[in-house]
């Protein structure tokens, strides 16, 4: 037998490690149970559920001092305890002072979801008898005991969610199936969501009655044991988000008691095997975030028992499983983002149990089912980047239970069916990129839920209706690339909700920009450009607080530039192509400067004149040859633009986000978090510049937080004023994406300021030479105006709690940002960090945003 510790390797018998671990631990200095589990009772601290552990000294009767009558006891027939069970009570403490071996005979020890810390008792093996052993949901750390192994009749042990590490050592389990060692009763054995690593030994297929294996959320690499197909008993096989690698077992496919089987978010490749397809009692079945190629197994829902089914963000090809069709349990699936091919009218059935169905970014072509309106309890349909085409269904409108429906970059045509407006509990709509025409439907006001809204890359017509005010609840709208026509109605500014953008670019819009567009306060992007707008430019857009890039170029504004809010600012602003619209901007003409006057000479106006009358011909014919130029080119750029919004999208944008692959995204960029990424160092952690593969530049700040400094309960209760500040929409605060909280990794993600903080550029005597006077009296304003909206505006309000000039970040234009507010209640009070706690730490502030359910 080989032990492994640290970088040292003894070879010594097995049996004869464990007799000598367990003969240390027998020695209990003459202590009965009653008093051994007093003694432990005296050195947690106090609390209440342990009152009734009292003996009592006024008494000689051995049997009014039995544990027996205390809470969580249960003794046998002669008074032995065989039951210890505190579970889900609050306990707090250590297993350190508990003397197992004092208990010959105990069956059942439950302590799980508690507040427990420290290692779990390296002589738990001494406990032969132990049937049931729960210590999950705790604190505990450290590697797992080998004298586990003495436990030969135990059948379940559960140390799910803790902080154990280590390696899985293959003494744990028997050595072949008729082995009188290791855990040969064991038929469930959970260790899911801990920082367990290394390969699973071969040897875990020798538990012939193994029932439920559970590894998942730990450290686990290399290939998945083949011998687990010798478990004929397993119905649930749970391995995902390890680095489990190489191709699935073909093995697995024999187990036909299954129901339970997840290996989504791996490294694992290869063809998935066929005999999955004899898997008759499959429930459940998650293969996505894999490398998988080749084809499904079409006999995937043979028994149509199959309820939630994912192949998701893989390199699957070949055709939708046809079983799918026929398979009416169905509540859950996604395929989405592979090569998958099919007609959308024949792979798919009715299913009465459907939820959310997501085939997004396949091969899928052909028209849509009026089908899908009988799937009466579907809430979520996400089909985009296809190749589906004919008219929109009237049917799918029907769905009373619908939420979000995404059909965006399909080739659909005909009009937006009226019936849009039965969909009361919809909140997300995206049928962007598709060749819709007619008129917006005016219905579309009922959609009383709406938060998101794009019908851009479309050939729609006509004006907006004005019953858009009435989706009060909208975050982003998005028109553009239409051929929408009429005047921007009034009642786009009842859309106070409006935060992440209204882009009512490349239409036809004429008439002036209605003033009350200046009361979407939270509004952090604004394009309207490219339209035949006129006009001045309401003064009103300069008190929107919140906007950060305004686009009102090539239009036919005219007169001055407002001055205040954002036009003061150098934030991103495009006015060019406004030939009679004037202020200090790029592409525009000064104020000051009259336009050229007329000559009044005779001879001038006849030299005009006969100039004009010579080129009249050609401009008559350059016309037409610039009419059919400009249809092409429209016709091209829609394109274009449709192809570059398809390759260059926000990682975080609320439409395209995935929590997952932009985690998977950060780790991978960063090489794991390399220092040569490191932009900047705190007591809180460092700061990280990340790139990610679109091009975008983010700041990455991973927070220190180990068991000895993280306060959990302040994570939790602090959940809510997390999520509000993730809602923070102000031009001086620094823009925060997602926070995500599990195992090794805590990180931040923000917007990126690549000119730092103040204090290094007033450090720097070469850079502080920028900061003039008037653009320090810019910093500090934008750095009240930033204070002021987090102390007035917000809800609920935020305090910063250490405002200085380490925390004001700089943009590219020396524009201030605050950063850094609210890391420090992460923190325990009595945390080392505290001490060092100086003032700044770059880009700090907490959100609770990176959280992607896959199952």
């Amino acid at each position: 037998m080989t032990i492994h510790n640290h970088n040292h390797t003894f070879a010594i018998p097995y049996t004869l490690f464990v007799l000598l671990l367990l003969a240390q631990c027998q020695v209990s200095s003459g202590l009965t149970q009653v008093e051994a589990l007093f003694k432990w009772k005296q050195s947690l601290p106090q609390q209440q559920i342990l009152d009734s552990w009292i003996i009592n000294n006024s008494t000689s009767n051995s049997t009014q001092n039995t544990p027996c009558s205390w809470r969580g006891i249960t003794c046998d027939s002669r008074g032995s305890v065989i039951v210890i069970n505190l579970a889900y009570t609050g306990l707090i403490g250590t297993l350190k002072h508990l003397n197992l071996s004092v208990f010959p005979n105990l069956l059942h020890l439950d302590l799980k979801t508690n507040n427990l810390t420290g290692i779990i008792p390296v002589n738990i093996g001494v406990l032969s008898k132990l049937q049931f052993l729960d210590l999950s949901t705790n604190y505990f750390n450290g590697t797992l005991p080998l004298s586990i192994s003495n436990l030969t009749q135990l059948y379940e042990l559960d140390v799910s969610t803790n902080n154990i590490s280590g390696i899985f050592d293959r003494c744990l389990f028997p050595d072949k199936p008729s082995s009188k060692i290791g855990l040969i009763s064991i038929r469930n054995l959970l260790f899911h969501d801990n920082h367990l690593g290394g390969q699973v030994p071969n040897e875990i297929g020798n538990i012939k009655n193994l029932t439920v294996l559970a590894l998942y959320l730990n450290h686990f690499f290399g290939p998945i044991p083949s011998s687990l197909g010798n478990c004929t008993h397993l119905s649930i096989l749970r391995l995902h988000k390890n680095q489990f690698s190489g191709p699935i077992p073909s093995s697995i496919g024999k187990l036909t008691n299954l129901t339970d089987l997840k290996f989504f978010s791996n490294n694992l490749n290869g063809t998935v095997p066929q005999e999955f397809g004899n898997l008759s009692s499959l429930i459940v079945l998650h293969l996505a975030e894999n490398n998988f190629i080749g084809e499904l197994p079409p006999e995937v829902c043979k028994s149509g028992k199959l309820e939630n089914f994912s192949a998701a963000y893989n390199s699957f090809t070949g055709p939708i499983p046809r079983s799918l069709r026929n398979c009416p349990s169905l509540f859950r699936v996604r395929l989405q983002h592979n090569n998958l091919t099919g007609y959308a009218d024949q792979v798919f059935g009715v299913y009465q149990n459907l939820t959310y169905m997501d085939f997004s970014y396949n091969k899928v072509e052909g028209d849509l089912s009026s089908n899908w309106g009988a799937c009466k309890n579907l809430q979520f349909l996400n089909m985009a980047g296809n190749s589906v085409n004919g008219n929109i269904p009237s049917e799918l409108f029907h769905l009373g239970q619908l939420h979000e429906l995404d059909m965006s970059f399909n080739q659909l045509s005909g009009n937006i069916p009226s019936y849009i407006g039965n969909c009361s509990k919809l909140y997300k709509l995206y049928l962007g990129g598709n060749r819709l025409f007619g008129n917006i439907p005016i219905e579309i006001g009922k959609l009383s839920n709406l938060e998101n809204l794009d019908l851009s890359m479309n050939m729609l017509f006509g004006p907006i209706p004005i019953q858009i005010g009435d989706c009060s609840t909208l975050l982003s709208l998005n028109l553009s690339n239409n051929e929408l026509n009429g005047t921007i109605p009034f009642q786009i500014g009842n859309l106070a909700s409006l935060q992440e953008f209204l882009d009512l670019s490349y239409n036809d819009f004429s008439g002036e920009i209605p003033p009350n567009i200046g009361k979407l306060s939270n509004l952090i992007s604004l394009n309207i450009s490219h339209n035949n707008l006129s006009g001045s430019i309401p003064n009103a857009i300069s008190g929107m607080l919140s906007l950060s890039t305004l686009n009102l170029s090539y239009n036919h504004l005219e007169g001055n530039v407002p001055k205040d809010g954002i036009f003061n600012y150098s934030y991103p602003i495009d006015l060019s192509n406004n030939p009679n619209l004037c202020g200090n901007f790029k592409g525009l003409q000064h104020c000051n400067v009259s336009p050229n006057e007329p000559s009044n000479g005779s001879n001038k106006i006849m030299v005009v004149i006969s100039i004009f009358a010579s080129l009249g011909g050609a401009l008559l014919v350059s016309l037409v040859f610039v009419g059919v130029f400009l249809f092409c080119y429209k016709k091209k750029s829609r394109i274009s633009r449709q192809k570059s919004f398809l390759e260059i999208s926000n990682p975080f944008s609320i439409w395209y986000f995935n929590g997952r692959v932009v985690y998977q995204n950060i780790i991978e960029v960063t090489n794991n978090f390399d220092n040569k990424y490191c932009i900047g160092e705190g007591s809180f952690g460092n700061v990280y510049k990340v790139e990610m593969p679109g091009g975008q530049i983010f700041a990455v700040k991973k927070l220190k937080c180990d068991e000895e400094n993280l306060d959990i309960k302040s994570i939790k209760t602090f959940k809510n004023e997390v999520e509000a500040m993730t809602e923070t929409r102000h031009r001086n605060i620094v823009k925060l994406y997602g926070f995500c909280c599990k195992g090794m990794h805590t990180f931040l993600v923000y917007e990126y300021m690549d000119r730092g903080s103040l204090t290094d550029m007033l450090n720097d005597d070469k850079k502080a030479l920028e900061l003039d006077w008037y653009k320090r009296v810019d910093i500090v304003k934008g750095v009240a105006s930033a204070l002021s909206y987090m102390h007035h505006d917000c809800s609920p309000l935020l305090i910063h709690r250490d405002i200085s000039s380490k925390n004001v970040l700089l943009s590219s234009n020396l524009e201030a940002h605050v950063s850094d507010f609210g890391t420090a209640r992460f923190l325990k009070h009595d945390s080392p960090i505290w001490t060092s706690f100086a003032g700044t730490y770059g880009y700090a502030a907490p959100a609770c945003r990176l959280y992607y359910s896959l199952d």
